[in-house]
């Protein structure tokens, strides 16, 4: 099939993909790219990205990241395959998510030589269950984002997630660039300072439409952590959520941060076996074949 295959570029392209994402999201729930490669796509475009674009399907490169993704009413047709072994013909470690953890993306995992390496989890919560107090360490105090607190959040953020490889990269433009867009309330990021005024740490809110908000980063920065800010940091903004009146609040955690798992589920979120998203990474390079 690759030899058939007709690809887009330029806006063409980009439309494409479009289209490719909202028939995935309509069919499968979950959009095919995340967060990152939403916005490199609406500010930078295709620039620094390899990119294979058919009408119905998309392949794109970036880095070490590959992202994947045929239309529902094109599968099956081999075309994820074809799309596929044009991204992977130059060498080097990947990695690939599977947002939904769909089957067919198993599939292809299996064949090129990924191995399964971590799962994402989506947890989920009624903004109507009860919630405790807020009750900040003494010393400690929550407050909302100022404009002048960029710089001490990305220098939390930095230190609270060096381990990390997507949010410990986040930078001063990655950081305007999700600022800019428009669910940003500066309300909803909420920082716990101490009586000198220094950043302790931040939960970071956000509110997708009328319905659902998320716990979108909750950061504590090392030289603070023991003292139960993450729970407090927490609770604050979900007692901001539910007062927007949103429906439900939904979380993404690390599988095997127990921790972290363990508070969520003592506030009452809960996990689904189909809010799980895998992430694949290839180390040597197979031969890859349409």
């Amino acid at each position: 099939m690759t030899s058939e295959l007709s690809l887009l570029t330029d806006t063409p392209a980009l439309d494409a993909i479009g289209r490719v994402r909202a028939a995935c999201r309509e069919q499968d729930g979950t959009d095919p790219v995340d967060e990152a490669v939403t916005l490199r796509l609406k500010h930078h475009g295709l620039a620094g990205t390899g990119a294979w674009v058919a009408r119905d399907g998309f392949a794109l490169r970036h880095d070490d990241a590959l992202d994947l993704a045929v239309a529902p009413a094109a599968r099956g047709r081999g075309l994820g395959a074809a799309l596929g072994a044009l991204a992977l013909a130059e060498p080097g470690p990947l990695t690939a998510w599977s947002h939904g953890d769909h089957p067919g993306a198993a599939a292809l995992a299996r064949r090129w030589g990924f191995v399964r390496t971590r799962e994402l989890w989506v947890m989920r919560r009624p903004a109507a269950v009860p919630l405790p107090g807020v009750e900040p360490p003494p010393g400690v105090r929550i407050r909302d984002f100022g404009e002048n607190d960029a710089a001490a959040v990305l220098a939390v953020n930095a230190a609270a997630f060096a381990h990390h490889p997507e949010q410990g990269a986040l930078d001063a433009a990655g950081l305007a660039e999700r600022m800019a867009e428009p669910w940003f309330d500066p309300a909803g990021l909420l920082l716990a300072v101490d009586d000198d005024g220094e950043l302790l740490g931040f939960h970071w809110t956000k509110q997708h439409d009328a319905s659902l908000g998320e716990v979108y980063v909750v950061g504590v920065s090392p030289a603070a952590q023991g003292r139960g800010l993450g729970r407090v940091l927490t609770v604050a903004g979900l007692h901001h959520l539910a007062a927007r009146g949103v429906a439900e609040v939904q979380l993404y955690v690390e599988s095997d941060n127990t921790p972290a798992r363990r508070l969520y589920e003592d506030l009452g979120f809960q996990h689904a076996a189909a809010d799980t998203h895998v992430q694949y990474q290839r180390a040597d390079v197979p031969e890859v074949s349409a």
